[in-house]
């Protein structure tokens, strides 16, 4: 998969406070990015260097293989802070304020809002939006022009779990037409479930990046019983790329050098003279190797 976005050894300076620190990842054409971190970790800082409103104190960047200007920044959609609508009009009147002011033009407001399934409410004013809504008629003002790429910060921030579905079903139709969508976000759960590749940020400094699927293919673990576990205990102690063994409860928990192969350890169990009654794979959450890494001293 071709990249759409190169960053290349950033750092930002803000006098002696140091925001990013040599930072360096691409984003595939067509992915779902997620930038990770806590408070204070650089994410916010980073998307303003991608939209090209800050400058880094040093460092490099390309955007379909070209640098940052005027012209490659109408191909990127953004929703950067909170909505900032007009309260007393309607979704559409304040699309097409929003229209005017990038330059797009009003043809693309009926597709935008049909994008985002407001337009059965574009009539209505904004203030009798729930927030929900208030978040998707922001992305839709970001889709006016139809951009390849969207920069989102935060967009389920603040929302109810029936907003955040709605967001979380959005992001992930977007993707499936092609759209390469980054976005900042502290909800783990949800980046999880919508997001391609991760980079984690802590204090400015890149801890891990790449496909979510990397990030966490050591951190696969088995959950394995069977009739006697002693004797379990005992056989498994000959089977390769064995790290550790946790006994629990009824089963014993296995961590594994490589990527567990469930396959392999059943057969092996089996001519061992052992059949096991349980054996699933317990896959470590991205929230769990996120804490980890950003609490790691």
């Amino acid at each position: 998969m071709a990249s759409i976005l190169h960053i290349q050894g950033i750092s930002k300076n803000y006098g002696r406070i140091q925001a990013l620190n040599q930072v360096s990842f691409e984003v595939p054409a067509g992915s779902v990015f997620g930038l990770l971190g806590p408070n204070g970790s650089g994410k916010t800082t980073m998307l303003g260097i991608i939209m090209d409103i800050l400058r880094p104190s040093s460092g490099t960047f390309t955007l379909f293989e070209q640098p940052p200007g005027a012209s490659l920044r109408r191909q990127i959609g953004t929703l950067l802070e909170t909505p900032n609508f007009y309260h007393y009009l309607s979704g559409e009147d304040n699309l097409v304020i929003a229209a005017n002011i990038k330059g797009r033009g009003t043809a693309d407001i009926p597709r935008v809002l049909e994008k985002v399934g407001l337009t059965n409410r574009k009539n209505s004013r904004f203030n009798t939006y729930s927030l929900g809504m208030k978040q998707r008629l922001a992305i839709a003002a970001a889709l006016l022009g139809d951009p390849a790429v969207l920069v989102l910060d935060e967009p389920a921030n603040g929302l109810d779990p029936v907003g955040i579905a709605e967001i979380r079903e959005l992001i992930q139709r977007l993707a499936m037409e092609g759209k390469t969508i980054i976005m900042a976000s502290h909800l783990l759960d949800e980046v999880e479930k919508v997001c391609t590749h991760v980079a984690i940020l802590k204090t400015g400094n890149l801890l891990v990046s790449g496909p979510v699927d990397e990030v966490l293919i050591s951190e696969d673990s088995l959950e394995i019983a069977s009739s006697d576990l002693g004797k379990l205990k005992e056989v498994l102690a000959g089977f390769p790329g064995l790290k550790a063994i946790k006994e629990q409860p009824g089963s014993l928990h296995l961590t594994m050098e490589v990527r567990p192969d469930p396959e392999a350890l059943n057969r092996y169990c089996f001519s061992q003279g052992v059949t096991l009654t349980l054996l699933r794979i317990r896959k470590k959450s991205l929230e769990t190797k996120f804490i980890e890494l950003t609490t790691t001293k």
